[in-house]
């Protein structure tokens, strides 16, 4: 028997529909964690459909740090002025800000990361691997799982979130895209600190 104490706590974790919340605990037998799973995966096939709109709302967030030594500004942006407008979004946009300053990455996504940086990380990742010995039919595989720890030290949507790092940045984002029902984009980050441009 599912309770609504479940069901409540379930939503509070997720943001996601009483109704849903209910619908979840009820196929993984009241497994909250396993039903915490099951609405992330729908959230992110959600997402995915999600994607093609266009996203030409938004807001520009700022975020200043360390007495004035780091600076952000990051656009975050989603379908409609009324869900621009919203906590969620600002939250959303402040949370990114704090981890562009944190994490310093340099771009927005994989996708983002020019063709010849990626060609030359590969090449260096392939020539180290061979340096260590490793036999050619598994260098290919280690060079796979290095370029995956590249992006995730680069891309801002890969990394590790740094207020939870079990989840990625990509992963804040679907969600609010489950709670808000808009596809959110981020468009852009700047990162500034002092004497860094020296």
């Amino acid at each position: 028997m599912i309770t609504a104490k479940q069901v409540k706590e379930l939503r509070d974790k997720t943001g996601v529909g009483m109704m849903e919340c209910k619908k979840a605990l009820t196929e993984t037998n009241g497994d909250m964690d396993k039903a915490y799973e099951l609405l992330r995966k729908k959230g992110a096939a959600a997402a995915s459909k999600k994607a093609d709109r266009a996203a030409r709302e938004g807001i520009i967030e700022s975020y200043v740090h360390l007495g004035g030594r780091i600076g952000v500004l990051i656009e975050v942006n989603c379908e409609t002025d009324f869900v621009a407008r919203t906590d969620e979004i600002k939250e959303l946009a402040h949370d990114l800000a704090m981890q562009v300053a944190a994490v310093r990455p340099l771009y927005v996504q994989r996708e983002d990361v020019p063709a010849q940086e990626v060609e030359e990380e590969k090449r260096l990742q392939r020539e180290r691997a061979l340096e260590e010995g490793k036999p050619e039919r598994v260098v290919d595989r280690m060079v796979e799982g290095r370029m995956d720890k590249f992006f995730q030290e680069i891309c801002l949507l890969e990394q590790a979130f740094i207020r939870e790092p079990e989840r990625k940045v990509k992963d804040l984002i679907t969600e609010a895209v489950t709670r808000t029902g808009e596809n959110i984009t981020v468009g852009r980050f700047a990162r500034f600190e002092i004497g860094e441009g020296n």
